[in-house]
């Protein structure tokens, strides 16, 4: 697989494709450290964006990810990371070590029995996400990354927008006609569905799921963007620190 455009490190800055990785990683090497005692959850807050198509859940992202100062990363570059076995043990590697057993028992949880059958991809996309949460302070979008963590521990976000407002912005962002994109729209609608109902017997749509859902044709991009922040920041002062 070829890294997402302008790859020279881990760090993704969305645009409204969400397609672009720019930057110097912070989940990186942090010195020599003395043995920690295991935690039980993750360091800090994640934020996980579920998004419907054309919703503008990618550019939401990179605001609300800008305005916290913290790392993005996209759908395409966690399947990057997750599909390069170099780039994905390099991100595995990061984990603090008090942190693996965290990441191991999330990891054993997906190879239950009566777990779906999971192809070895999501095993290697479940890594990148524990390993990039394990850490916190760091929003996901897509993936099922917020089917896949902890409800304590992250702020799992849901950007919707009417059908005819998405058909439209993926016409024009695409040059489509509004049929294609009408179509287009259908198809990835469907795709991200059948991955959350296969591999996290989930629905998409199922508002309770989330902590925050927001319609980005009413409040715009901006609004959006500063609710997040505020969510993620209250969210984060009733954190209760690793045991």
């Amino acid at each position: 697989m070829q890294p997402p455009a302008n790859t020279p490190d881990y760090r993704v800055d969305l645009d409204a494709s969400a397609e672009v990785v720019t930057g110097s990683p912070q989940h990186g090497y942090r010195g020599d450290r003395l043995p920690a005692a295991p935690t039980d959850r993750p360091l800090s807050l994640t934020i996980a964006v579920s998004r419907e198509t054309g919703a503008r859940g990618a550019s939401i992202a990179q605001m609300a990810g800008r305005k916290l100062g913290w790392q993005v990363f996209t759908q395409e570059s966690l399947e990057y990371l997750a599909h390069e076995p170099a780039q994905r043990e390099n991100i595995i590697s990061q984990i603090p070590s008090e942190l693996i057993p965290w990441v191991e028992s999330r990891l054993a949880a997906l190879r239950q029995p009566e777990s779906p059958a999971h192809p070895p991809s999501l095993a290697d996309m479940a890594q990148v996400v524990l390993a990039l949460a394990a850490q916190g302070d760091v929003v996901l979008v897509g993936r099922g990354a917020g089917f896949l963590l902890p409800g304590e521990t992250t702020l799992h976000v849901r950007i919707v927008a009417p059908v005819a407002d998405r058909v439209a912005y993926m016409s024009q962002r695409l040059r489509l006609t509004t049929d294609q994109a009408a179509e287009l729209v259908k198809q990835r609608d469907q795709q991200r569905a059948d991955f959350v109902a296969t591999h996290f017997h989930r629905q998409p749509g199922a508002v309770h799921l989330y902590d925050l859902v927001l319609n980005s044709s009413l409040l715009g991009e901006e609004l959006c963007a500063e609710l997040i922040v505020q969510a993620a920041r209250a969210k984060k002062a009733r954190f209760v620190p690793p045991s």
